[in-house]
């Protein structure tokens, strides 16, 4: 017997399976459009099943953040890039990964190679190496082009590392898609500069990985590009959407929760708070109010919260819910929320027609005897 939306215990993520189909067929086609590789970040969905969705369309690989989400991937992927500096016990934990596996790592020190190539080595596997370069994100990678040359020069030295290629982040370009163009000229005059200087040092790179979901639709006019690593757009989320980068209706994950109290006039208690919904606020956008918007009354937001309540601002519209019903509230960042669930909801309309699993959520901890003690 299948259940209807009513029957959900709230709150609960809760995905529109038409949408999560429309948003990957959309990205599929711009890249195969316009010969790019798709290597999409799984950090949005951390779902096996999502993966294998985007794989079936065509994606060379997947992207990681973590161990545990490599682990969790190599289940229906041969081909994993983890997008996060391979230092310490990361690098062995990488190095475990079944050898059927290509692994890629990306890196900006002479530590992180140092670290992963004797990973390698114990292991007796290859071990790809992307050199991170910052071109304006200013959170990780080389800000100049002489020392990722270094970087390149020190993975051709070692043994099993293999020199794949160079890997930027543009997160910095969060305006409206129809703003960005300043800034992506910078970008492009950045990227084509290090590509050639890496060219006349002898060790130009196979690959060019950028990408972000609010500049994914103009990756094609960034010169060398090969490859990119969108994740929110799997789901989109509210910022996504103010933004421009996709349509209100292509936002496929909700939060679905219940009215709890409407005592405090011109408020709607939910049951949706911080451990549902996050706290992130609303970045690159001229709307920086509140933590989530109702799906269809996106003037009213989450404008305060708990733990376990989200207080519904109604004083911008004349929708007034009552206790009992429920509500669907877009997230300002869906990335967040997924990492806060354990199980996601796949629906057409009112029915629920499936459920999974978060599988790749949290960090994969493993309590050996050492760490347990001896108590």
């Amino acid at each position: 017997m299948s259940l209807t939306l009513d029957q959900l215990e709230t709150p609960i993520p809760v995905v529109d399976l038409d949408r999560l189909a429309r948003n990957l067929d959309r990205a599929a086609s711009y890249t195969s459009k316009h010969g790019l590789a798709l290597r999409p970040h799984i950090k949005t969905h951390k779902s096996p099943r999502i993966a294998a969705e985007q794989l079936r369309r065509g994606a060379v690989g997947l992207t990681c953040a973590t161990p545990f989400e490599a682990e969790v991937m190599s289940a229906v992927s041969d081909d994993l890039l983890v997008a996060y500096p391979p230092v310490a016990a990361r690098a062995s934990r990488l190095a475990a990964l079944p050898e059927t596996v290509k692994l890629i790592v990306a890196l900006d020190s002479p530590e992180a190679i140092e670290s992963i190539a004797a990973a390698a080595r114990a292991a007796d596997r290859p071990v790809c190496v992307y050199i991170e370069l910052d071109l304006g994100m200013h959170r990780v990678g080389v800000p100049r082009v002489e020392d990722a040359i270094e970087l390149a020069r020190l993975v051709l030295d070692r043994a099993p590392l293999e020199f794949e290629g160079i890997a930027f982040y543009p997160g910095h370009v969060r305006e409206s898609v129809g703003e960005q163009s300043s800034k992506l000229e910078q970008l492009n005059a950045a990227l084509r500069s290090s590509i050639e200087a890496l060219d006349r040092a002898g060790v130009r790179p196979p690959v060019v990985s950028g990408g972000s979901t609010p500049t994914m639709w103009r990756s094609h006019e960034l010169e060398g590009v090969t490859e990119i690593r969108p994740g929110t757009y799997v789901y989109n989320d509210r910022t996504t959407a103010a933004i421009g980068a996709c349509e209100w209706d292509d936002c496929a994950l909700t939060v679905l929760s219940t009215v709890v109290s409407t005592a405090v006039p011109g408020q709607a208690v939910v049951d949706a708070g911080t451990k549902a919904l996050g706290r992130e606020p609303m970045r690159g956008t001229d709307s920086a109010d509140g933590f989530g918007c109702v799906l269809g009354h996106p003037e009213v937001v989450v404008k305060s919260m708990s733990e376990e309540h989200g207080m519904l601002d109604l004083s911008r519209s004349q929708w007034r819910p009552r206790v009992g019903d429920q509500v669907r509230i877009i997230p300002n960042h869906v990335c967040i929320v997924v990492h806060l669930n354990d199980v996601i909801a796949g629906v057409r309309g009112s029915e629920v027609e499936t459920t999974w699993p978060v599988a790749a959520r949290g960090r994969g901890f493993r309590l050996t005897p050492e760490l347990a003690g001896s108590a």
